[in-house]
């Protein structure tokens, strides 16, 4: 047993307290670890009551670096396991990453949704392509197929070859038909669907129907 001696807010860390056991510095702690705990001088403590203490403290730090992280964007649950993983124990980020999962603050599906939704507003995709990223974001199959129904494909190769057309105007059939069935094959678009485009923008632009 070891007797808390003294607790000391942080200079620097104002939402943080050294906690001393025996006279001596042995840990700190996020304030809202020792008001939940209720840790007060003169205080008894087991090894067990440390060790809860300390992975309690972790976890406050692992879940705010976690909402840190999901407050730039939508992010799924293995890119936070990624970045969190260095910093901190496994059992922890996995204890994060269920508490974050039952606010629906983590959410795969959600995250896919946005990373698609973004993708057809700024810079539309093919479904292999947005398939190929969000499975490098740990989605799995199973949520990314979800997530993509009732993609509009045509629509969003559409907007993607009209963003390059202005480049093209001065180039002929073939010039045109290679240079932008290159740029949205390599946006991720099926070849039928690459043609079906490229034959629409250039009627268009040439007026043919």
């Amino acid at each position: 047993m070891k007797t808390v001696t003294d607790i000391k807010p942080q200079r620097k860390g104002k939402d943080r307290a050294n906690v001393f056991l025996d006279g001596a510095f042995a840990f700190s702690l996020s304030k809202a670890v020792v008001d939940h705990n209720r840790l007060v001088p003169g205080q008894m403590l087991t090894d067990s009551q440390i060790a809860e203490l300390t992975t309690g403290d972790s976890i406050e730090k692992c879940r705010a670096a976690a909402l840190r992280l999901l407050n730039y964007r939508p992010r799924s649950a293995a890119e936070i396991r990624l970045r969190l993983g260095s910093r901190f124990d496994r059992e922890v980020v996995d204890s994060v990453i269920s508490q974050l999962t039952a606010r629906q603050l983590i959410d795969d599906f959600a995250f896919a949704t946005f990373w698609k939704e973004n993708r057809e507003s700024c810079n539309p995709r093919g479904q292999r392509l947005l398939r190929m990223e969000l499975s490098a974001k740990g989605v799995s199959q199973e949520v990314i197929s979800e997530a993509l129904q009732g993609l509009d494909e045509e629509g969003s190769a559409y907007r993607a070859a009209k963003k390059r057309e202005r480049c093209l105007q001065k180039d002929d059939y073939d010039s045109f038909r290679r240079k932008l069935g290159s740029a949205l094959r390599r946006r991720g678009f099926s070849y039928e669907v690459t043609n079906r485009t490229v034959e629409r923008v250039w009627r268009e632009a040439r007026q043919i129907s």
